[in-house]
């Protein structure tokens, strides 16, 4: 039976796939792509192709740790607001209406001209082991985009946080479990499961969002598109392949998240 089922399955896989409406999308993209190989200049490729791998490596290690950081800033945030005293809640809620309120280069720009012009004028911060960091770009990009990413993510938690039925939580403590037990074992862990949907849009928002470094001379991909343009005076090619590298990487990260989703245990409803 389990043969069988499997094959059955696999059928309706294959009918999905050769539906008329999906025949013709992927006619469409075949013709595309050989559009693309044969009536457009690529032989600028060799000559920038090491600098465009190192350029995605740049973008996928900023978004990787920034949306890292980011998260674990968020919960904090996110229960501050959903059951934090006045002092908590407060501050945390005036943060994200400030990050949510602004635009995302405002705040790069903020960090980097700002305070990256502050610090040089301090000698004891030169001659710290601060300095060649600070000295360069790329943390201030990274601290903008983990501000940014808190910022949207923190009102993401408070309402997943809120949304926890308060009767696990009662009866949670009535069996004698400690709070942080509590937020351990059933709090977080829900939380987390009802803001999945919303978490991986924000993660393919800030990848959307990593081009924007570029504007401090953050050598990412973004920037290596542009230089392309700069240097070979074309337009549709390198923006083409800019285009179908951020796709893929969103396809990535949708796809993995998908995983993530439905390996979790917990449901709700």
């Amino acid at each position: 039976m389990s043969a069988e089922a499997s094959a059955i399955n696999m059928a309706a896989r294959a009918s999905i796939w050769l539906k008329p409406h999906r025949i013709v999308l992927i006619l469409i993209a075949l013709a595309l792509v050989l559009c693309a190989a044969f009536f457009m200049r690529w032989d600028w490729l060799p000559q920038y192709w090491e600098m465009g791998l190192m350029g995605i490596w740049r973008a996928l290690w900023i978004l990787a740790v920034t949306c890292a950081l980011g998260f674990a800033l968020a919960v904090p945030l996110g229960l501050a607001q959903a059951g934090g005293p006045i002092w908590f809640s407060a501050p945390a809620k005036v943060f994200c209406t400030i990050i949510r309120g602004t635009p995302l280069l405002l705040q790069l720009w903020l960090l980097y001209y700002g305070l990256g012009s502050i610090f040089p004028q301090y000698p004891w911060i030169r001659e710290s082991w601060l300095w060649p960091y600070l000295r360069q770009a790329w943390p201030y990009g990274v601290v903008a985009l983990t501000l940014s990413f808190a910022g949207y993510e923190g009102e993401v938690m408070r309402g997943a946080f809120a949304g926890v039925p308060r009767g696990q939580l009662e009866a949670a403590r009535a069996f004698g479990m400690s709070r942080w037990k509590i937020f351990r074992r059933i709090w977080l862990p829900q939380a987390f499961y009802r803001a999945l949907p919303t978490l991986t849009g924000e993660t393919v928002l800030q990848l959307k969002s990593t081009p924007l470094v570029a504007t401090i001379s953050v050598i990412d991909i973004f920037a290596v598109s542009s230089k392309v343009r700069q240097d070979t005076y074309l337009t549709y090619e390198p923006l083409l392949l800019l285009a179908l590298i951020y796709m893929t990487i969103t396809g990535i990260l949708v796809f993995a998240f998908s995983r993530i989703e439905a390996r979790i245990p917990v449901k709700i409803g």
